[in-house]
């Protein structure tokens, strides 16, 4: 082997670096997550809005299931009072039992969160129809019992704001006492035209004065919160009755929001307009932006205990893609994300 190309090769074997290697190439930056990127001050995930799990989680500590239960009341809607057939939506349909005690639905239910969950507290919901529409020793009798259920932290009560009469307000009261109590309010939607067609019974300055008297005694108590019911896809509503119907629930600043999709359900006066064609459901992407809107226009700190409804099983017929409720609230996240959207960006 000739000198030079022997110590060609020896040269190649030794550690420097050689001269014909790329160069290496600079390590990619990791993209921040939804997550890491999210505005929004009252989240620890990729949610812009201030979901229920959030709230309940910070404010007791621990995973809070709520329980539906029906105590056996009825409605002014559907007793003769104002009306004898419920709203135009509405099938007197419960998520309880009818005939179990409250205490039978409540250890059922908690039974099956158990089973779900290790740690896992609950609120009692009493859900059906009216829940101050009753006889004060009744509202009394009920709310003392939901109240001391096993692992109860707070009491829901669902109810009218035309049904807030001094002694309803007084069990509320009573019942504060114990622990928690959050009253919700169907308002649905704040236009007179809508309330008539849907036939609620009562006109927006009937809800206006439930509401503030609700509230003197939530200032007086400081362990009662409020909540307010809207309903998006309303017979006749547009996009900007939507609007106006957010922009009227946030000048009153409730401390919870329920956001539902208006379903129909079978049995309804709503499925007979459905099946002859005087009404249509709310179509998927339409429902996405507008809530994405209304959230935007929300106070930054109410809480958003629902914001889709998909119908009960066995009873709904449309929207249909109502029943992917997962997906749907996805397609929130995702649009709020794409959008720099979060709960209260345009609020005043």
């Amino acid at each position: 082997m000739l000198a030079d190309e022997k110590k060609s090769l020896i040269g190649r074997n030794k550690s420097s670096p050689r001269s014909d290697f790329s160069p290496l190439r600079p390590r990619p930056v990791r993209r921040k997550t939804q997550r890491e990127t999210n505005p929004y001050p009252f989240s620890d995930s990729n949610k812009r809005y201030q979901t229920y799990d959030y709230y309940t989680r910070r404010r007791f500590g621990v995973k809070c299931a709520r329980i539906p239960l029906d105590a056996g009341f009825t409605c002014p809607n559907k007793d003769g009072t104002c009306g004898s057939e419920g709203c135009v939506f509405c099938v007197g349909g419960s998520s309880g039992a009818r005939g179990d005690s409250i205490r039978e639905q409540y250890e059922r239910a908690a039974a099956t969160a158990e089973r779900k969950w290790k740690s896992v507290k609950y609120i009692p919901y009493l859900q059906a129809n009216t829940g101050t529409y009753a006889s004060p020793e009744r509202l009394r009798s009920v709310y003392s019992e939901a109240a001391s259920l096993p692992g109860a932290v707070m009491l829901d009560i669902a109810t009218r704001a035309d049904c807030l009469g001094d002694d309803a307000i007084e069990e509320i009261l009573r019942a504060a006492d114990k622990l928690p109590v959050t009253v919700e309010l169907g308002l649905q939607s704040s236009s007179d035209k809508t309330a008539d067609i849907i036939g609620r019974g009562y006109p927006f300055d009937v809800f206006l004065k439930g509401y503030e008297k609700l509230r003197r005694a939530a200032d007086m108590s400081g362990n009662i919160s409020i909540g307010i019911h809207i309903i998006n896809g309303l017979p006749e509503e547009n996009y900007n009755d939507m609007i106006r119907t957010i922009k009227d629930v946030s000048f009153l600043r409730p401390e919870e929001v329920k956001i539902h999709l208006l379903t129909v359900l079978r049995g309804s006066r709503l499925s007979a307009a459905y099946a002859d064609g005087r009404y249509r459901p709310m179509e998927r992407d339409a429902y996405v932006k507008t809530v994405c809107d209304q959230l935007e226009l929300l106070p930054p700190e109410t809480v958003i205990a629902r914001i889709t409804g998909d119908g009960e099983e066995g009873a709904l017929v449309a929207p249909l893609w109502s029943r992917r409720k997962t997906e749907v609230i996805n397609m929130i996240d995702k649009e709020m994300y794409e959008r720099d959207g979060y709960q209260g960006k345009y609020y005043k």
